[in-house]
């Protein structure tokens, strides 16, 4: 397996990062596939290689609303490293994705095993992904309910009011 380079992948030293990737599989999903919905067990992990996916949130009487959309290069999914480990979102393809799949039970037993490697994607992790995707989820919320400009200040690196 090659190690593609990715955002949270470029955060692990070298070694941590191809440690974390002889875990992996290789897979696939076609367009429009769901790969899970809230409330789900997440037993699983992905780094995206290629496509999109689209993380939603269940609106009564309205579906789905999307609250972020990942590619090339980010982690889908964070649920798998805290108890009780159920998906917050779901996930759903938007064009087709080739990734990093990761068994999440595994993951854990390895980054247990050592907690220097342990505390290393924890770390990336949380800066990476759950960071990133706190702030994208303020930025949607303000889109949608926040006084105009908010977003555009947000976005400039000022603060929203």
């Amino acid at each position: 397996m090659t190690a593609d380079r990715s955002r949270i992948l470029d955060a692990l030293s070298p070694a941590y990062r191809e440690r974390l990737l002889a875990h992996a599989d290789e897979v696939s999903f076609p367009a429009d596939t769901r790969i899970f919905d809230e409330g789900d067990a997440a037993d699983r992990f992905w780094i995206i290689r290629s496509g999109t996916v689209a993380l939603d949130v269940p609106e009564p009487g309205r579906g789905a609303t999307v609250v972020e959309t990942l590619g090339e290069g980010e982690l889908l999914g964070w649920s798998w490293m805290f108890e009780p480990y159920r998906w917050h979102l779901g996930a759903q393809t938007r064009a087709p994705v080739r990734a990093y799949e990761f068994d999440a039970g595994e993951v854990r037993r390895a980054l247990d095993a050592d907690p220097a490697f342990g505390l290393a994607v924890t770390r990336c992790v949380a800066a990476v992904a759950i960071g990133r995707r706190l702030r994208a989820a303020r930025i949607r919320l303000l889109d949608v309910y926040g006084p105009p400009g908010a977003v555009r200040r947000i976005r400039a690196g000022g603060v929203a009011p």
